[in-house]
């Protein structure tokens, strides 16, 4: 895959992520979206049903997004895999890094809600 889509994904405030159910029906979530070298990070509740989705099934489709999930470009190939604890916390502080207040804010908010073991970062590889 290009590192032009990569740099756009990327740089996106929003990235829409495509899981897929054992059925085989889409799930398409909105998620912020880190770049994190050759990869893009997302960062999510540990108990949410796109990460047993990804577990299952690790092909998704990404693209760029608004906030409310309505596609705003070109969906393409990717795989997924839920992060170990040392990516998920460095994929925590490029969010707040690129989220700024509200970024913080809401990782703060999470961390008290669920604590630092509630959250998962998905590491995304675009495919070819």
């Amino acid at each position: 895959m290009d590192d032009s889509s990569l740099t756009r994904l990327g740089a996106g405030k929003y990235l829409l992520v495509t899981t897929y159910r054992k059925n085989g029906t889409p799930v398409a979530t909105p998620v912020w979206v880190i770049r994190d070298g050759d990869t893009l990070g997302v960062w999510t509740a540990a108990d949410s049903w796109k990460v047993k989705r990804v577990r299952n099934r690790a092909d998704v489709l990404v693209g760029p997004c608004d906030l409310r999930g309505n596609p705003t470009g070109e969906q393409v190939p990717a795989t997924a895999e839920i992060c170990d604890p040392a990516t998920t916390g460095r994929y925590r502080r490029l969010i707040a890094r690129k989220y700024g207040i509200v970024g913080r804010l809401t990782l703060l908010g999470s961390r008290l809600r669920r604590r630092v073991d509630g959250t998962v970062g998905i590491r995304i590889t675009l495919t070819s």
